[in-house]
């Protein structure tokens, strides 16, 4: 396939503070892969973006096809989570493949709003933030809301059968934030093998993109989302055949994002 001709053959598509950015990273080592010259292209879920550059000539600035042995690929984790970007992405390249790394929700929706805190984005504390979650995120509508939508994002089920819909379970990859954290060499061999490359020969673990916590998430918040959660984590045990009794359980994890 001539240069022109070339497409991106893979997405990181999420979750956000899901472990993107440390993937992103690892991937960035690999001989055989190109990512995009900056992680977050944001191309399939900006509307106004995607509308005017169609013709994929912004898109493809952002990737290097020179070498056609090597696999291209980009990180951008809002598009699990934005229903038109996927199927933006199927029309884009319907032989794409597509890696999400799903992230206890309570875990995650915590680390969502402490890195708003820190940008300076959230001032309002966790709880009330949560409170006012669908207030805020109505008043952005039609577009996708990237700031507050702290619970919402780690309602998965939905979001993993939308990529269902769209793609074969060949060209999904489903990954366990905790797998790519404690056991990074088991968790890139599956991505290498997935992508039909080769495996990293060595790899050390790293801790990529780790913001301070103010204060631990609050026994009484973590009850609010467990059981908040609790239907929500049984049907995405169903949907990827996992075991996730541990993200059910009243424990923390260590304080990381």
């Amino acid at each position: 396939m001539s240069k022109a001709n070339r497409l991106v053959n893979f997405i990181i598509v999420g979750t956000q503070k899901g472990g993107t950015t440390a993937l992103d990273f690892y991937l960035r080592q690999h001989p055989d892969i190109t990512m995009a010259n900056k992680k977050e292209v944001h191309f399939f879920d900006h509307d106004n973006r995607y509308h005017r550059w169609r013709n994929l000539a912004y898109y493809h600035s952002h990737f290097d096809f020179s070498d056609a042995n090597k696999v291209i690929g980009e990180a951008t984790p809002s598009y699990m989570y934005c229903e038109a970007a996927i199927k933006r992405i199927y029309q884009y390249n319907a032989k794409i493949k597509l890696i999400a790394i799903l992230r206890n929700p309570v875990e995650r929706a915590y680390s969502h709003w402490n890195m708003a805190r820190l940008n300076k984005f959230e001032s309002l504390p966790f709880r009330q933030a949560i409170a006012e979650e669908r207030h805020r995120c109505q008043q952005l509508l039609p577009d996708i809301c990237h700031r507050y939508s702290y619970t919402d994002r780690g309602f998965y089920s939905e979001q993993i059968r939308r990529l269902q819909r769209y793609f074969p379970d060949p060209q999904l990859l489903f990954l366990r934030h905790e797998w790519l954290k404690q056991s990074p060499a088991e968790a890139l061999k599956s991505v290498t093998d997935f992508l039909n490359v080769s495996p990293f020969i060595e790899i050390e673990a790293k801790e990529v993109h780790s913001r301070p916590y103010a204060n631990c998430l609050s026994d009484r918040d973590r009850q609010y989302l467990l059981e908040l959660y609790e239907l929500e984590i049984k049907q995405q045990e169903k949907l990827l055949n996992w075991d996730l009794g541990d993200w059910r359980k009243a424990r923390p994890e260590r304080k990381s994002m």
